[in-house]
């Protein structure tokens, strides 16, 4: 989920009559030779972490995408974990039901708090992978993760419910104390209350540090982990309030930390590859955004260098549905996008391919485009009627080559339809 700063808005309106352009490239009749179905992904030895990107949030396509990949992976790398771009407590209980089979996937999905989200496709993954496990041996079990830090309630519900456990003292102090924040009441904070809850949960990080032993003892080694992160998402959510002005670089920071967390997480239980799903923007590595914001993609480049691999997607012809952030109001919008690298494949009969980008390389005019920057689909979850007119607001300007490992493009896309 991007979310675009008003200046940026207003800056892109003055530049769009310079920069709109068209773009269009030329039909490469060989291209289909370097396209592959997504069940036949290859994800080089070594990788420890595949991103896979997404150019728009509300597509259908897009959206039964994160199932697809992670099925291929599942099958073809022996990828047991699946993390979304999405609230860290609330994939929790997404987690839990696809485990245990807790609620209904329906209930799970909903307690991402996104909108983007609350769609029958993510319905229908959350209960793909609850029936995977059911009939699946303990070791090949998958599980799903969040690594965004954007709401407090399922945090705060972690914390509380550890406490209760290991100090019921301490449970009801923090309870008192926490009892103002929540996903409702977050925005209507005042700096003040947001110091002073920021004071709070540093004392909840300290009394966990200072008495991990006596807690382990009573509880588990995993219990305390997770109450301990649940504390860090609850103090990155509060510090992006803190410091507004610097929103989007804090938030890709703690995106890219929080999915170390979880690699490092997993790794200890015998899972060795994750595999993340978040919008285009946050999983290249070039930080291309022209917000300026130094995305997630570019940290775990930094980290994992050729351990991580990234996986873009384009569109031709996408009808998406979007929110209008300023009326809140949705809306079905359609867009014919044109590049170099995705009019290269127009000719492709599938709707949906795979384009690794080594294999693609070894045609010289492909590699050609491939290291050329090119106007990439790029839409968020907020866009207004005249974003069309100006291709900047509905792209990110990269090399493909340097962004990203590979692409899928998605010739027609469909909007999905976000339940009430």
């Amino acid at each position: 989920m991007l979310f675009s700063k008003k200046s940026f808005i207003v800056t892109a309106i003055f530049l769009s009559v310079f920069l709109a352009g068209c773009g269009n490239g030329e039909v490469l009749k060989d291209a289909s030779q370097y396209t592959m179905a997504i069940e036949d992904i290859d994800i080089p030895d070594g990788v420890k972490v595949i991103g896979f990107g997404e150019a728009t949030h509300g597509n259908i396509e897009f959206q039964a995408l994160k199932k697809d990949v992670f099925q291929a992976l599942i099958d073809n790398e022996n990828v047991r974990v699946f993390v979304l771009e999405g609230d860290f407590g609330g994939a929790q209980q997404i987690n839990q039901f696809i485990l245990n089979g807790a609620g209904t996937a329906e209930e799970a999905v909903r307690a991402l708090d996104y909108g983007i989200y609350q769609t029958e496709q993510m319905i229908e993954f959350v209960q793909w992978m609850h029936d995977y496990n059911k009939t699946a041996d303990e070791k090949d079990k998958v599980y799903f993760y969040g690594n965004d830090m954007q709401r407090y309630d399922y945090s705060k519900q972690g914390v509380l419910h550890y406490y209760e456990v290991v100090n019921k003292d301490s449970a009801k102090k923090y309870a008192t104390q926490l009892a103002d924040v929540s996903n409702e009441t977050m925005r209507e904070l005042s700096n003040n209350e947001l110091k002073e809850l920021n004071d709070v949960i540093d004392s909840i990080i300290t009394d966990l540090q200072s008495n991990k032993a006596s807690y382990i003892k009573q509880s588990s080694n995993d219990d305390f982990t997770f109450a301990l992160q649940y504390a860090q998402i609850m103090k990155q959510r509060t510090q992006l309030f803190l410091h507004d002005s610097d929103y989007m670089n804090l938030r890709d920071e703690y995106l890219a930390n929080n999915l170390q967390w979880i690699v490092d997480y997993e790794a200890g239980r015998g899972h060795d590859k994750v595999l993340m799903s978040a919008h285009n923007g946050h999983i290249e590595k070039t930080s291309a955004s022209l917000a300026g914001y130094k995305s997630m993609g570019h940290y775990l480049n930094e980290v994992y260098g050729e351990a991580y691999f990234a996986i873009g997607t384009d569109f031709m012809n996408n009808t998406f549905q979007a929110q209008n952030a300023g009326s809140g109001e949705r809306k079905t919008y359609t867009l014919k996008h044109h590049n170099e690298l995705v009019d290269a494949f127009s000719e492709v009969t599938d709707n949906i391919f795979y384009v690794d980008f080594e294999k693609a390389s070894e045609l010289d005019e492909l590699a050609d485009i491939l290291a050329k920057e090119q106007k990439m689909g790029n839409i968020g979850d907020d866009f207004r009627p005249w974003y069309k007119f100006s291709k900047m607001l509905y792209t990110i300007k990269m090399t493909p080559a340097d962004a990203y490992d590979g692409i899928i493009i998605v010739k027609e896309a469909t909007a999905t339809s976000v339940m009430e």
